[in-house]
């Protein structure tokens, strides 16, 4: 079969085991990822770029390591065999499913009034400092989220398991969890977490913009959308979730960024859409996390037609490009 067929039927199942299932809630792989990546962490730590570098290294490549070893385990088996490999690994490398309960677990929070317990929620979908916040700000924090999350938890990963297949896949996952486990400038990982941040920052350019132009398209203001990104991404600093965030507040007509609160320290951002937005509502986390899952859909489409140009552009034992040949 051919290998874009495998990625296509594999990636398809994948996405909607997790809709079916979400994550487990014991024994995730990413978890235990994120345990070993934290004891080679132990093992390497240290104020300079250069462990930093190892580290990420010995992390990510070692997920994309054990990702080809399992393709080239079943290469030579039943195209069944590669697509439930595919399946499994996008299964275990997306979070769609659980980043919307969790979104809406908030959202229904401050639906019926009860704002503790949307602060007490709010930590497992973003590091924010949930006391410092109201409403209001719970509610952008959560579409924020939504929006930055569907990039890095779900797209980023089916572009690079497009273009490289289960180390793809893997790879990227691994990226992303040790930018969110290193990446942020704290003293500690200013850094030591240097190197993981940047990776963090090349891996999720395409899925970024993927995910902002499958905004655009999925969104009910389209305009809106196109004028939010060209506006006000480059002013996020974050150069992928600039124009993902961006892109969701135009396409939903609100107004995301501004002053934001991490564990004692207060950031100043821009206001994204801030000339064509109102303020957050509650009930814009439920239109945020349907555009997500309308994202996803397009986006895994747009995966599927470039594992096929891969494939087709692809060498084969002779040389000659392999139309597609797996």
């Amino acid at each position: 079969m051919r290998a874009d067929r495998v990625f296509a039927y594999g990636a398809t199942a994948g996405l909607i085991g997790d809709r079916i299932l979400g994550d487990p809630r014991r024994g995730h792989p990413v978890a235990a990822f994120g345990r070993t990546a934290a004891t080679v962490e132990r093992a390497l730590w240290g104020t300079s770029r250069a462990r930093g570098v190892v580290h990420a290294l010995v992390c990510a490549g070692g997920a994309a390591a054990i990702g080809a070893l399992g393709a080239r385990a079943v290469r030579s088996g039943p195209a069944a065999a590669r697509i439930a490999l595919t399946a499994a690994a996008t299964w275990a490398v997306v979070g769609g499913t659980s980043l919307g309960r969790e979104a809406r677990a908030i959202g229904g929070a401050l639906a019926a009034g009860d704002t503790e317990v949307a602060r007490e929620r709010l930590p497992h979908l973003c590091g924010r400092d949930p006391q410092a916040l109201d409403e209001q700000q719970i509610a952008r924090a959560v579409v924020e989220s939504v929006a930055e999350n569907t990039s890095d938890a779900v797209v980023g990963a089916l572009v690079w398991g497009a273009l490289a297949g289960v180390p793809g896949l893997l790879g990227f996952r691994a990226v992303n969890t040790l930018d969110a486990m290193v990446g942020h400038k704290s003293p500690r990982y200013l850094r030591y977490g240097w190197a993981s941040a940047r990776l963090d920052d090349v891996a999720g350019w395409p899925g970024a913009r993927l995910t902002a132009l499958a905004a655009v398209l999925a969104g009910p203001d389209r305009r809106g959308a196109v004028r939010a990104w060209r506006a006000d991404a480059a002013a996020h600093p974050s150069p992928n979730a600039g124009p993902v965030e961006a892109s969701f507040a135009g396409a939903l007509g609100v107004r995301l960024g501004g002053t934001l609160a991490y564990a004692g320290r207060v950031e100043h951002r821009a206001v994204l859409n801030g000339d064509g937005g109102r303020p957050v509502e509650v009930a814009d986390i439920e239109r945020a996390v349907r555009l997500s899952r309308q994202v996803t859909w397009i986006s895994l489409g747009a995966c599927v037609a470039l594992r096929l140009l891969v494939s087709r552009l692809s060498p084969g034992p002779s040389g000659r490009t392999t139309k597609g040949r797996a």
